[in-house]
């Protein structure tokens, strides 16, 4: 792998894990003191699964940005793609400061359903431009379904 290459993959994962970790801050005191007491779904996972499950995803997702990014700045549909990307990062983010920092399980709702719609947004405009680094999101994608119905079904219970 080249140097550009390199950086253009490991910039990315620095950032995302970056998101991870802030938002990891915005959820660690909730995780033992608010959500606890929340009526959940029976298809919750444990919460030791979170954390490792995150952080492999925040990799993928770096490593496809990172591939997107190698493509090219230049070109419209690269800056596109990762537009995208950035926004819905952002989202991912708001999400866990909305949802874990300020309780608001509404909103968090509205902010996750925006963050899949976004996501496979993104997932198409990785695909036109590498799709190598679009399939590296599906199970980011499949994740976020996943917390979607999750947020939905502790909203509708709480």
């Amino acid at each position: 792998m080249n140097t550009q290459k390199t950086f253009h993959i490991l910039i990315p994962i620095t950032v995302c894990l970056l998101v991870g970790f802030l938002s990891a801050i915005a959820t660690q005191s909730s995780v033992l003191t608010w959500y606890p007491q929340l009526a959940k779904p029976a298809f919750t996972a444990p919460n030791w699964l979170f954390a490792p499950v995150w952080t492999v995803l925040y990799i993928l997702m770096g490593i496809a940005a990172g591939l997107v990014w190698n493509k090219g700045y230049y070109h419209k549909w690269v800056k596109t793609a990762l537009y995208h990307f950035g926004f819905q990062l952002i989202l991912n983010a708001a999400w866990s400061i909305v949802f874990f920092g300020m309780h608001l399980v509404l909103p968090a709702l509205l902010i996750i359903l925006s963050l899949l719609i976004l996501l496979l947004f993104t997932f198409k405009w990785f695909k036109v431009v590498k799709p190598e680094a679009a399939y590296l999101l599906f199970p980011y994608i499949i994740w976020v379904a996943y917390a979607s119905a999750l947020n939905f079904e502790i909203w509708r219970l709480n």
